[in-house]
């Protein structure tokens, strides 16, 4: 996600971070690379404009240019005004203070509205709330059975339309079955088109007169690019939203989406979609979007998805296990498990710290690959074997080989990485190491 721009970023602020003395000139120097960045990854060129002079404007200040750390600074504003760019602090969808809430999701054909209100209906069910979803989609021959189908692998409720043929008696009819039935959140689908046009906006503008929602997101493709933010302008015009959802955005290397759509339209983003599971959407936080452009990454978001998939006894188990020097290739193999779970290892690294500035983050196809050669060859071990690793022998390593499909050097990588992980956990978990408790529950891979 917003690879290019990451490594550009990083690439220009290497040369003032060290630096104990700035001029106005290495500013404006700067300043110019950082709008040509921002332009070649198709942030809106008055965004652009724009955020480079508010940068300027506080970066050649005499506080900054007489600082110890001048470098340093100038990176801090600059994430400062990324972060006010992006639409300061995050803010998700509050609910109502009386139920339901409606959300009613818009956006062109092929967005991922659907596949977003399976994902929204998801996120707010893992909150504990009741949610309906309500299929207003009356365009598309295959969005009501679509919509069904998500419902029942997430175990909520469709309301489905009957006999109507209108969708805003359908979208009345699924709200007075979410009030009738005490839903929390009422999640509309709504029909798209392949491009903006009247009939369309004047049937999302009879659906909201009618319904009035409390939210109205656009559903947005991020690797469309001013696409989408042309096309989410036309849609605030028309009805005024009060955020965007922007799918794809784990193949958006470029990010002017991100970067431009709330300058532009004034909507913030309040979701991010970061791949095809029902799972994969997250709440939008400026902060830590404009912390893992600047390559610092996001810590805070890698301690939510370690809490949120980490169940706490096994963490505590597992710690004791560790200290006592009884961590089994069982265990190995649970944790790349729960690290699977928790998106795969080429989106965990990319949330720490520094990270970014390898010269090549995995590829998460060929990690997959690898974590399921790992679990087979672990599988084809006995039960002593996975207990105690040290009994391994050649004989032993060509069984295992021929019985998971691999080689034995594959084997002997597997061994290594087992030892290394179980001496890095060790140290992490005795706390030598200085990451807190984060090895107690997730496995560096």
């Amino acid at each position: 996600m917003l690879e290019n721009i990451t490594k550009r970023f990083d690439k220009l602020f290497k040369k003032i971070r060290g630096r104990g003395l700035l001029t106005e000139e290495n500013i404006d120097e700067t300043l110019r690379e950082v709008r040509l960045a921002l332009l070649e990854s198709d942030v809106h060129f008055k965004v652009a404009r724009s955020f480079c002079e508010g940068v300027r404007k506080k970066a050649v200040g005499k506080a900054v240019l007489e600082s110890l750390t001048p470098g340093q600074q100038v990176v801090k504003i600059v994430s400062e005004e990324l972060t006010e760019l992006m639409g300061g602090k995050g803010k998700g969808i509050a609910l109502a203070s009386k139920p339901p809430t409606v959300v009613m999701l818009v956006g062109l054909q092929g967005s991922g509205k659907t596949t977003t209100a399976g994902k929204i209906a998801r996120f707010f069910r893992e909150k504990e709330k009741r949610v309906v979803l309500v299929a207003a989609d009356l365009q598309r021959p295959a969005a009501v059975d679509q919509l069904e189908t998500l419902g029942k692998s997430i175990e909520v409720p469709v309301v489905l339309p009957m006999h109507e043929k209108n969708p805003v008696e359908a979208a009345k009819k699924g709200i007075s079955y979410g009030i009738e039935h005490g839903f929390d959140v009422v999640v509309i689908d709504t029909a798209g088109r392949l491009e903006v046009d009247e009939a369309l906006m004047d049937e999302l503008s009879r659906m909201k007169d009618e319904i009035s929602p409390d939210e109205i997101l656009l559903v947005a493709d991020a690797m469309t690019g001013q696409v989408a933010v042309n096309v989410a302008e036309t849609f605030h015009k028309k009805l005024s939203l009060t955020g965007v959802v922007l799918t794809k955005t784990e193949g958006d290397a470029r990010g002017g989406a991100i970067l431009s759509i709330r300058a532009v339209t004034g909507a913030p983003v309040r979701f991010i979609g970061t791949g095809e599971k029902l799972d994969a959407l997250e709440l939008f936080y400026p902060d830590r979007m404009a912390s893992r452009i600047l390559g610092m990454g996001d810590v805070l978001s890698l301690v939510e998805l370690a809490e949120q998939n980490v169940d706490k006894e096994e963490a505590v188990q597992l710690s004791q296990k560790l200290r006592k020097d009884q961590f089994t290739l069982d265990d190995f193999s649970d944790q790349i498990k729960q690290m699977k779970k928790m998106g795969g290892a080429a989106k965990l690294m990319g949330m720490i710290p520094g990270m970014q500035r390898m010269k090549a983050l995995p590829d998460q196809e060929k990690i997959d690959r690898e974590m399921k050669s790992v679990q087979a060859m672990i599988s084809s071990m006995t039960f002593r074997e996975r207990r105690d690793p040290g009994i391994i022998a050649a004989s032993r390593r060509k069984r295992i080989s021929r019985g998971s499909g691999t080689s034995v050097q594959e084997l002997n990588r597997l061994l290594k990485q087992f030892y290394q992980a179980k001496k890095m956990m060790k140290r992490m978990s005795s706390g030598k190491g200085k990451r807190g408790g984060m090895g107690q529950g997730m496995m560096p891979f």
